[in-house]
């Protein structure tokens, strides 16, 4: 009822689920995965913006994440629910504006982990090019990889225009 239905949109309904979609995960480890990167990453594009225009950049990603999806399954009537969209909108201004900012990553090697810190451009560009590569393919996995797309290629296009604090520098930017 409030999942983005790519069938019920292209049939010119149900345009409400382009927003409240963003706001319903489909379970407690979709919800904690998202909150993560939004913890990680949205702080310092909020910082950027402030508050109110990062909430529009963050919308309006989401809704660009939305019509990507559609575009990818106009006949789908599969649910797509989820805030992966719009943060990674997120991640495509973060990569714009702080793209040597370090990220303590977890690297696994089978069962061995390196704990590192990564340059945000080598960390957010493997990760998309993850979601592009899996979005190609066309696996049925139950993730929304041309939203990601679509939702990153906005925050790309608007991070600039959402970024106007001049003086800024996050503790970790280099």
């Amino acid at each position: 009822m409030y999942g983005l239905i790519p069938a019920k949109v292209t049939a010119r309904e149900g345009y409400l689920t382009f927003l409240t979609s963003m706001f319903l995960h489909g379970g407690l480890l979709h919800l904690g995965g998202n909150m993560l990167y939004l913890y990680i990453f949205g702080d310092n594009i909020e910082d950027m913006c402030g508050h109110v225009s990062y909430l529009t950049f963050y919308v309006l990603c989401g809704i660009f994440a939305s019509i990507l999806q559609i575009l990818s399954a106009l006949n789908s009537n599969t649910p797509a629910v989820g805030a992966s969209g719009a943060i990674s909108g997120v991640l495509g201004a973060y990569v714009l504006l702080f793209p040597k900012a370090k990220i303590l990553t977890a690297i696994y090697f089978g069962f061995l982990i390196r704990i590192l810190y990564l340059p945000a451009y080598v960390l957010i560009g493997l990760w998309f090019l993850y979601q592009f590569i899996l979005a190609l393919i066309g696996l049925e996995t139950g993730v929304a990889y041309w939203a990601h797309i679509g939702g990153f290629a906005a925050g790309l296009v608007l991070a600039k225009t959402c970024a106007r604090r001049k003086h800024y520098h996050p503790l970790h930017e280099s």
